[in-house]
């Protein structure tokens, strides 16, 4: 009977990337995997006609040799697919293709040795303000975290005595079991992992080689860090358990509202409320910059409501550049409240003395009805 062709018995085509590949395998592989079909002799089979076929068109020479030959190319003891293959030689080939699918999930694949683990990473949240931000900054920071044990320097066991190999694992930290074609790996249950054993542990941090402990750090902001910025410390997260490397330290930074400015990138915004005689006359304005200066600003007679105003410049530093941003000024036409009799009067006076058949005081007004009539117009029609 003919064999079925690989990349038809994976659901692939020829020119499947590696990735793709490797998906297709693992969503079948769980499909017909013997412990999910426990006694059926047929997906046990398929499950090792998968693996076989995963084993040679995961291998660029295999899978070149078998796009040119087909089956015929493992036939007589060539290459690692086909028939031919012992039952040692198929688990050795699946352990492979085990550890290539899930060695993320087993601490990081065939090559990983046992040995102390390394430290947490921490975080911490800090709050600046955009003054903050926009001169940069040295802060102290105290982060509670664990150190080495001074008493056992870290290694965990008692001072005079160290920790021996562990005789499961042989200081690999990992076991494998065999189960006829299939064989899994996983940490060493003696040393849980750690490749070694400690008889004597250090009475101070009970075998662990580190101890609980605020660390006061000295961090430095540079100008023009935005909102959720991050900031590494190597080497500052806690320290690994019986003389393990340490963490790393992240920073993540957040800015506090500003009750003036608001920021976009490199860019400030500022709203200035003006009064509407201000907006209609013209003038000027004086505003704040972010440097704690201040700037004068020409409005010219008949400013709307809502305009900006650029000031180039004035807003944030780049982050480890040298390029400022602008700052924005946008008006707010302010309407008087709280009129006095008089004001009112003089108000009304204003508005009698305008040419109500042109409304040429209120452009705005006068193109908003015009087009309300065209509207109106369109409708009756």
């Amino acid at each position: 009977m003919a064999k079925t062709d690989y990349y038809e018995m994976l659901g692939v085509d020829r020119g499947v990337d590696a990735a793709d590949l490797k998906r297709a395998y693992r969503k079948m592989a769980m499909q017909y995997h013997p412990d999910r079909n426990p006694g059926d002799a047929e997906a046990e089979q398929k499950f090792k006609e998968l693996s076989e076929a995963y084993d040679v068109l995961r291998d660029p020479e295999k899978r070149a040799a078998y796009d040119r030959f087909g089956h015929a190319a493992f036939e007589g003891g060539f290459g690692g697919g086909g028939g031919a293959q012992s039952g040692a030689d198929f688990a050795h080939s699946f352990s492979d293709i085990f550890d290539d699918l899930f060695g993320d999930f087993m601490g990081g694949g065939r090559g990983r040795r046992g040995g102390p683990a390394r430290g947490d990473d921490l975080r911490y949240n800090l709050e600046i303000t955009l003054d903050d931000a926009f001169i940069g900054k040295q802060v102290q920071i105290t982060v509670p975290t664990t150190v080495a044990c001074t008493t056992c320097t870290g290694s965990g066991a008692k001072p005079g005595t160290s920790p021996t190999p562990c005789t499961t694992c042989q200081g690999a930290g990992r076991v494998r079991m065999q189960q006829g074609f299939f064989m899994i790996e996983r940490t060493c249950p003696q040393c849980g992992g750690q490749g070694q054993v400690i008889s004597d542990p250090c009475t101070d941090c009970s075998g662990r080689g580190v101890v609980h402990e605020d660390k006061t750090l000295s961090v430095n902001i540079p100008a023009g860090v935005e909102d959720g910025t991050r900031i590494r410390l190597s080497g500052e997260g806690a320290a690994g358990a019986q003389g393990g490397p340490p963490g790393d330290l992240y920073i993540f930074l957040s800015l506090a509202p500003h009750p003036i400015f608001d920021r976009d990138g490199r860019d400030l915004y500022c709203r200035v409320p003006i009064p509407m005689t201000a907006a209609a006359l013209g003038g000027n304005v004086e505003v704040p910059t972010i440097d704690g200066g201040r700037a004068k600003v020409n409005i010219p007679a008949g400013t709307q409501n809502g305009r900006q105003f650029r000031l180039k410049g004035k807003g944030m530093p780049q982050l480890r550049g040298g390029v400022f941003g602008d700052l924005y000024i946008q008006t707010q036409v302010e309407v008087p409240v709280n009129l006095t009799k008089r004001q009112k009067e003089l108000l009304k006076e204003f508005e009698d003395a305008g040419d109500k058949g042109s409304h040429s005081n209120n452009p705005e007004s006068e193109g908003f009805l015009g087009k309300v009539k065209e509207f109106w117009s369109d409708l009756t029609d």
